[in-house]
């Protein structure tokens, strides 16, 4: 089984092999219940999920979701976070309470970054978001006292066993490391705490499904109750529940047997019976949560291929960078041109493989009708890899101006 490992600015390899190995599924067969199905995952941007379903039924019945992500402040953002802060802000746009985590716990224990570039970078991303028009709650990690604490309730729940399974830590890996992954965790099931259970959402590149993981199991360890639908019946079945919760779950369903550890209730249904447990689970002290729901987009490839990463500069493009440089690395951008012009025309390029292609894929390309020209106009040998670049780099120019006005004008704005 192939390793992920989150804080890696390396390409994942197989991503169809992640998914059989890990159980992600494919995003096509929720598509049906979404009532306008977004860009990103019409191109196949957006490939998997994690019972995306529950979000899908929110959407489209209109009732209350969460959707988090969280952002590590280690350099400055770029093109390749942009598609993470667009998929929040759809989904908060179809009706979801949008959280936005700066990780600069994160930051400061794994790649070393001091809390003043913490704070600057974090700033940062906020008011790219912002200019993208989000609406919610954002915090930074180390300044969220709540999160903190259920930080330590969700490390009651995990081991080190279980920490090395799942991310390969070994005797060297330090304490700090170990620790902002729970924070993590409990980033992903803060909305729950901080607005009441409710089904959340998760957008990230498939490099962070560990997090995923991990947090889906721990939400399920906290519950009180498992709730089981049977032959005839719903059995409600304590976890670690006191004795008055089990008595109170009995007491709410007039055609139930309390058994020892669990309660038998025939009629209704386990939507309705569900519900009912998560309210006296929650007078009782608990927490009552909804298992994480995830997608998982392909990652925009570097413009010197692999990963587009903020360590390899060269690979990527802030949003302040000057012009000129922005130009420069888009015409030195790696293509899926063929070696000779002759050979481009006689055979075509191969966009799938082309840095720039996929940026205009991701971004620059609005109209999906634009987007299929440019694509045939490459498999067919009709446009040359230099004449893509320069539009290519005049569209990310223009891009860039706009958003950059509109970063600028919620800068002042940002208050954490």
């Amino acid at each position: 089984m192939e390793e992920i490992n989150p804080w890696s600015s390396q390409p994942l390899v197989d991503v169809e092999k992640l998914f059989t190995d890990f159980g992600i599924e494919t995003i096509e067969n929720v598509l049906p219940m979404i009532p306008e199905v977004p860009s990103f995952m019409r191109r196949r941007i957006v490939i998997g999920h994690r019972d995306y379903q529950q979000i899908a039924g929110c959407i489209s019945d209109k009732r209350p979701f969460h959707v988090l992500t969280g952002f590590m402040p280690s350099g400055h953002p770029h093109l390749g976070h942009l598609m993470v802060m667009k998929e929040v802000v759809w989904h908060v746009q179809q009706g979801g309470s949008g959280y936005v985590a700066i990780a600069d716990r994160e930051a400061h224990a794994v790649r070393g970054i001091s809390w003043e570039k913490c704070d600057e970078f974090g700033k940062e991303y906020l008011a790219c978001l912002c200019a993208l028009g989000f609406e919610g709650t954002t915090y930074f990690q180390s300044r969220n006292n709540r999160l903190k604490d259920l930080a330590f309730e969700a490390a009651t729940k995990v081991n080190f066993s279980e920490l090395t399974a799942i991310y390969g830590f070994g005797a060297d890996t330090e304490l700090a490391h170990a620790e902002s992954v729970i924070t993590q965790v409990a980033d992903i099931l803060f909305p729950q705490v901080d607005s009441g259970p409710a089904p959340t959402v998760v957008p990230v590149g498939v490099d962070q499904d560990p997090h995923i993981r991990l947090a889906r199991g721990i939400a399920h360890k906290m519950r009180m109750f498992t709730i089981e639908e049977r032959e005839g019946y719903i059995s409600v079945r304590s976890k670690n529940a006191p004795e008055a919760a089990l008595n109170a779950v009995k007491s709410a369903f007039p055609h139930a047997k309390k058994y020892e550890g669990h309660v038998d209730i025939k009629g209704g249904t386990c939507t309705e019976v569900a519900a009912r447990v998560r309210e006296i689970e929650r007078a009782h002290g608990g927490f009552a949560f909804y298992t994480p729901s995830s997608t998982y987009h392909i990652f925009m490839p570097g413009l010197t291929g692999g990963k587009m990463s903020s360590s390899i500069p060269e690979s990527t493009i802030s949003f302040h960078e000057p012009d000129p440089v922005v130009r420069k690395k888009v015409m030195n951008g790696i293509t899926g041109g063929r070696m000779t012009l002759e050979e481009q025309k006689r055979l075509g390029g191969e966009p799938d493989r082309c840095s720039l292609y996929l940026l205009n894929l991701f971004h620059m390309v609005t109209e999906d009708a634009e987007l299929a020209e440019i694509r045939r106009k490459c498999l067919g040998g009709e446009i040359t890899c230099g004449q893509c670049k320069k539009d290519t780099a005049e569209r990310v120019v223009a891009f860039l101006k706009e958003f950059r006005e509109k970063i600028d004008a919620c800068t002042d704005t940002i208050r954490v």
